[in-house]
């Protein structure tokens, strides 16, 4: 297969944590051909998604005393050129978020690929209908409590209703701007304002689970069925479990109640052209669904001794036979 992914500038990539590092080697190792582009690299000629592809050969990490080590350097450019990305046999689109104009641009020309020639990974309208905080709200038996406001009063009177909730952006990733706040807080209107833009833009809250104590699940999902998991957890200086913000990972497994979240998401994942996804549980709830860029297969690999990039690409070559 040759296989095309889009990701942000491979310089910036860490080849020990990055998953689409981790899925591109194993594309490599498998047998299949790995070109990268960029989102700034994307056209549309004569009604078609073309692309400035670099063919790229990469040198594996390994793993040494429980942590990967990589080479120096770890990957090799091929020259570059420009062709149609119907020449590809999937396209992974891989950049991380935020989904800003540029994001939303790269998937409108994602859309022209001719999908019974290639598959795109995730669907560009999947990307687009799936705000990765606002897609969890249609699960509603798997979701805390909930709202999603610009107005002031709204936000005040479930706070107060619930004592202790969690204030999300719904356009930023790795914990970016989430904030704990609870009913009485002397900084509530001025947290409110800032978050909202004064009154401009909606924000998620939601009911604070204490047992995020005990960790924020990650959970791959592909094709909607779980392979793997891991439970991140705080540093101690942060109520957030996010990797980005300084947490720590642990093994773990995935729970029948967890089971039953997958199992209550994996038709309507299929549906969207969802394929590879990353769900984020606490306590039993579900809190979020990443399409863009979800991430986690590199720690789950040295955690639990799997090879998640493999069984991604596998399932590619059965789907593409």
């Amino acid at each position: 297969m040759k296989l095309a992914f889009i990701i942000d500038p491979i310089h910036q990539l860490d080849p020990c944590h990055d998953t689409s590092v981790a899925l591109m080697e194993a594309a490599q190792i498998l047998g299949h051909e790995v070109w990268i582009t960029q989102v700034n690299l994307l056209s549309v000629v004569n009604s078609k998604a073309w692309a400035v592809l670099q063919q790229v050969e990469l040198v594996t990490v390994k793993l040494v005393e429980e942590r990967w080590v990589a080479a120096n350097p770890w990957y090799k450019l091929g020259s570059s050129v420009f062709t149609a990305l119907e020449s590809m046999d999937a396209v992974l689109m891989r950049t991380d978020p935020p989904v800003n104009d540029s994001y939303l641009y790269a998937t409108y020309i994602l859309d022209y690929i001719d999908q019974n020639k290639t598959l795109v990974i995730n669907s560009p309208s999947g990307i687009r209908g799936a705000n990765e905080k606002m897609y969890a709200l249609q699960f509603t038996q798997a979701i805390p409590e909930t709202i999603v406001s610009a107005d002031k009063q709204v936000i005040r009177e479930f706070v107060e209703a619930k004592g202790a909730t969690v204030l999300k952006p719904l356009g930023n990733k790795a914990g970016e701007g989430i904030l704990f706040l609870q009913s009485g807080d002397r900084n509530f209107n001025s947290i409110v304002e800032l978050s909202t833009l004064q009154g401009r833009v909606p924000v998620m809250v939601q009911n604070y689970l204490p047992e995020a104590k005990e960790g924020d699940k990650r959970i791959i999902l592909l094709n909607g069925e779980p392979i793997g998991a891991l439970n991140r957890l705080s540093s101690g200086s942060d109520f957030r479990n996010n990797m980005a913000t300084g947490g720590t990972v642990a093994q773990t497994q995935i729970t029948q109640r967890e089971q039953e979240i997958c199992h209550l998401l994996a038709d309507k994942l299929r549906q969207d052209g969802l394929i590879f996804v990353g769900i984020d549980v606490i306590g039993g709830y579900l809190t979020e669904v990443n399409v863009t860029s979800p991430t986690g297969i590199r720690e789950i690999d040295r955690l639990d001794g799997t090879c998640l990039g493999h069984q991604v690409i596998q399932w590619l070559e059965q789907k593409l036979k």
